[in-house]
């Protein structure tokens, strides 16, 4: 969650970069105060006193700090994060800050093909009711609804397709689309899972075949899915025998299957300044990297070896419609909100690094390892996946359910190079190296694959606030 304060003492909540809502801080103390009476003293974090006398400056910005601490830490608490207060009061204020009363109003929702299903909806409906409604048209069975979820999307003149954010509890489907006024922006339906064995529980259903298959066609199309020639030929036959289910099994062996590709951005590894594409799937994150001397290398980090990661944002003056190098005080220039996703990792036994991605899909990317580490520890622990997905369609699944020790730094503060000594992991992994692609275009991982249980995963994960 990002706050900023453009003017008076108003607050303006921020959701990937992109305004969500606005409240004074005498709402915020009221939803403090019901907190504080449902929940008690012990479970609440301090909310930022009230002042006697008229604020300076100086006071303004230390309370808009102290606030963002609050909501940060209200939001990853797993009871407090997760309570029908906290989301409907996030809900409401974004309602009231888009000033889009309730009524009953058509929703477009796309299919991954490009054909849209319409459905009529309050404008107060929240994800989770949009999200059923679509189920409903398409007659989805109940079971299956968790599989799937609501993408808020961009889709751009040349027809790439740019994954803005998963939609999440706290927010209206509805509201959130229309606000942005600009037809690039749509909400998406696609599956919510990664592991590619739950592929079967979709295709036993029709509904679920059609849209699973809709989604890997439009993938390869997009070039998310790499397919050589014969590779190709095979496919364009099943397509034409109208064999879906073998097309789907044929597609997961290829590469980048199940993956989502992000959009052209930059990274510090394995040096300053490189351009880098990143990919999410099969429990990684992929990166093609473009050194400065223009030779392209690829490799991959597995989350398993992520010791934590974290989304930071900042304010950058924009200067003749691009972003300054050279800083100045927002107060008197346009700015915009750079985020960045950095990540500490297990590069070989006994030593970890920071690994950092700026790119305006950071926190896309940090939901997309917090889903991966759900599906992880819940086949760790033995449990069910499709419980898991029920829980995550209820709004009941939180990370203190499936992750244990976690060890929790602010958020959006900067990667501290002088943090405290970190206990020294003692599975014995490789070593890292990023390889050039070689003519086969075969991955290049930049891990091992044992998985070890000491993490402590920090982030926005799926909290996107």
């Amino acid at each position: 969650m990002h706050i900023t304060v453009p003017h008076g003492h108003a607050y303006n909540i921020h959701v990937n970069g992109v305004l969500h809502c606005r409240v004074r801080y005498s709402q915020l103390l009221g939803l403090h105060e019901q907190i504080k009476k449902e929940y008690g003293n012990n479970l609440v974090p301090a909310f930022p006193p009230k002042k006697i006398f008229t604020l300076t400056p100086t006071d303004v910005e230390q309370r808009r700090e102290q606030l963002e601490k609050y909501m940060q830490a209200v939001r990853q608490d797993p009871m407090l994060g997760a309570s029908e207060m906290f989301n409907s009061f996030l809900r409401k204020a974004q309602q009231e800050t888009q000033q889009i009363p309730t009524e009953e109003v058509p929703l477009e929702i796309y299919l991954s093909n490009g054909q849209t299903v319409e459905v009529n909806i309050l404008t107060s409906d929240q994800t989770e009711d949009v999200l059923e409604a679509v189920a409903s048209k398409l007659d989805l069975p109940d079971n299956l609804v968790g599989y799937f979820s609501l993408f808020l999307v961009r889709e751009g003149v040349d027809g790439g397709l740019t994954c803005v954010r998963k939609l999440q509890e706290f927010e209206l489907p509805y509201v959130s689309v229309t606000s942005l006024r600009s037809s690039e922006f749509h909400i998406i339906l696609r599956k919510s899972y990664w592991d590619t064995a739950y592929d079967s529980d979709v295709m036993d259903n029709r509904v679920g075949l059609n849209l699973l298959y809709a989604q890997t066609v439009s993938d390869i199309d997009r070039g998310w899915i790499l397919v050589n020639k014969d590779q190709h030929r095979q496919l364009k036959s099943l397509q034409e025998k109208g064999s879906k289910k073998e097309f789907i099994r044929l597609g997961q062996t290829l590469k980048y299957f199940g993956y989502i590709k992000f959009d052209p951005c930059v990274t510090d590894f394995p040096e300053k300044g490189c351009h880098v594409i990143v990919s999410a799937g099969n429990n990684e994150l992929n990166f093609q990297v473009k050194l400065p001397n223009e030779q392209i290398k690829e490799g991959s980090f597995k989350v398993t070896r992520m010791r934590c990661w974290r989304v930071t944002s900042s304010q950058v003056p924009v200067v003749n419609g691009s972003s300054s190098p050279t800083p100045a005080p927002c107060s008197s220039a346009k700015c915009e909100v750079k985020l960045e996703l950095a990540f500490e990792y297990l590069m070989s036994k006994d030593r970890l690094q920071w690994v950092t991605i700026t790119s305006p899909q950071a926190i896309m990317m940090s939901i997309c390892l917090q889903s991966m580490v759900d599906e992880l520890m819940v086949k760790k622990s033995g449990g069910s996946i499709k419980k898991m997905l029920r829980k995550r369609h209820n709004g009941s699944l939180h990370r203190s359910e499936s992750l244990q020790a976690v060890k929790s730094p602010p958020l959006l503060d900067s990667p501290d190079p002088n943090r405290d000594q970190i206990v020294k992991l003692s599975t014995k992994l490789s070593s890292v190296s990023l390889k050039g692609i070689s003519a086969s275009n075969s991955a290049n991982d930049i891990s091992g694959n044992d998985f070890h249980g000491n993490y402590a995963f920090e982030g926005i994960g799926d909290d996107d606030l």
